[in-house]
């Protein structure tokens, strides 16, 4: 089967295939303080890690909605680890509740401080990472159309992690069991890893 994105026959193909190929995606889950002190938390399904070091992870918002504006009014926000005993917490934050209400309060959450961001991180995660916002960028399509969206950059200046989730100085994945974003309404978690050393001498032969 192929079809042109534009052209998609959706007798053939009724629901779209995009994001269930490029899958799975971590779950972005971004709590944010705007200027004026208030609190926004949402997950993002478009959200990834860009570099090492320094460390930058990305999260792009489908319009200027709460996280991304407060992100870049603010110039800071956490990324959340979003695991499989939060799911339904996680799942909760992306209601669309009427402005003011407090998604945390929604889901059953505690707030809990940073030490770099002023934006709250969320309690129970058993990883949050503290951002510095270091672009916003607008994205266009292959015209050079805007298509409002917004890619939202930021720096890890530190990192808050669950000691029990420490084993030999390394950050048991398995063990934390992170959710990751499929396509539809479908989501994965990673319970098994796999390692596979690189190559001598391969690209990346000194990432751990």
């Amino acid at each position: 089967m192929f079809y042109e994105t534009a052209l998609r026959d959706k007798a053939l193909l009724p629901r779209d295939p995009f994001k269930a190929i490029v899958a799975p995606r971590p779950i972005g889950w971004i709590s944010t303080r705007a200027p004026d002190g208030r609190v926004n938390l949402a997950p993002y399904s478009f959200f990834n890690a860009f570099n090492s070091a320094p460390p930058i992870v990305g999260f792009s918002s489908e319009g200027c909605k709460d996280s991304a504006s407060f992100a870049r009014d603010s110039g800071e926000f956490v990324a959340n680890l979003a695991s499989r005993d939060l799911m339904q917490a996680m799942n909760l934050t992306s209601a669309p509740l009427p402005r003011g209400d407090s998604e945390f309060v929604h889901a059953g959450l505690a707030m809990a401080p940073c030490r770099l961001v002023k934006a709250p991180r969320v309690a129970e995660a058993h990883a949050a990472l503290e951002c510095k916002v270091i672009g916003v960028v607008p994205l266009k399509d292959s015209a050079g159309e805007a298509i409002d969206s917004y890619l939202v950059l930021g720096e890890v200046v530190g990192f808050h992690i669950d000691d029990a989730l420490i084993r030999d100085g390394r950050f048991d994945t398995a063990a934390a069991q992170p959710l990751a974003r499929c396509g539809y309404q479908d989501y994965a978690v990673v319970e098994s890893l796999i390692a596979l050393a690189r190559p001598p001498g391969g690209e990346g032969r000194n990432a751990s």
